[in-house]
């Protein structure tokens, strides 16, 4: 069995290593085993077998791929972040506003410090509720990208939204992020993802566009984004879309641009 371990690095028991390339998870009880065929799964081992992949837990986990533009991360983000992440959002305020995600209500929620927010996000993501990541390039923080309103029973779907600094944006950073996070969603048993962007938001409709996924039309006035319901194109893709994973088809893609 091979396990593809936090750094990247693989420990070898036995069998063929995975072709997936980028799937990390974390080390001890939050890491995946890769094992080459369901009997090679350890006896006594928890948790749910997908693809051939068992896991312990579905969250903390760690996502990294290797890019032509670098090492692309994504992880829990961490209080240590505070610093990294206001400076980010700071230099990125006219960049990111218009595509702000506001509420019509006064009872929103705000954390009144990073570290406040943080755990409510860790909070989520233990809930199953949500997959809160932190996008990394090489090594420094450039974005976040989250699985969100993950529904289960007979919907088995979620969402996928996210928001990258100016200086990156282009460089396949994303559309990376998407494609792990959905590739993983996938790994866990959800079978729809869908992510939905503002008509006029070029860079987004360009990471869709990379990615391949389905235009489903527009919903009209389907979120509130800078004090107005605005409307939005709708874009998708199901687990039978992709039997090799998005990840793979990127890869692809990217190749041939």
């Amino acid at each position: 069995m091979t396990e593809r371990l936090l750094d990247g690095s693989q420990a070898t028991e036995r069998g063929r290593p995975s072709s997936s390339g980028g799937f990390v998870m974390g080390r001890g009880r939050g890491r995946t085993m890769l094992p080459s065929s369901k009997s090679d799964v350890p006896e006594g081992t928890t948790g749910k077998f997908v693809k051939g992949w068992t896991v312990a837990k579905p969250w903390p986990v760690t996502l990294r791929e290797d890019t032509p533009s670098g090492t692309v991360v994504l992880r829990p983000l961490r209080r240590r972040d505070a610093t990294d992440w206001s400076r980010l959002r700071a230099e990125n305020a006219a960049w990111l506003e218009r595509w702000e995600a506001t509420s019509p209500g006064a009872n929103r929620y705000i954390a009144s410090t990073f570290g406040e927010y943080v755990r409510s996000l860790s909070a989520q993501a233990r809930a199953g509720t949500s997959l809160p990541f932190g996008v990394e390039l090489d090594g420094a923080l450039v974005g976040q990208l989250t699985v969100a309103s993950i529904t289960w029973g007979s919907m088995c779907s979620a969402s996928i939204g996210y928001w990258v600094s100016q200086s990156v944006a282009g460089r396949g950073v994303i559309p990376t992020g998407v494609a792990m996070a959905t590739d993983y969603a996938f790994f866990l048993g959800l079978h729809r993802i869908e992510i939905n962007i503002r008509p006029e938001n070029k860079p987004s409709l360009r990471v869709v566009e990379k990615l391949g996924l389905r235009d489903e039309g527009v919903r009209e006035r389907f979120l509130h984004i800078q004090g107005q319901w605005r409307d939005h194109r709708t874009f998708a893709v199901t687990r039978e879309e992709v039997p090799e994973g998005l990840l793979a088809r990127w890869q692809r893609t990217r190749e041939a641009l």
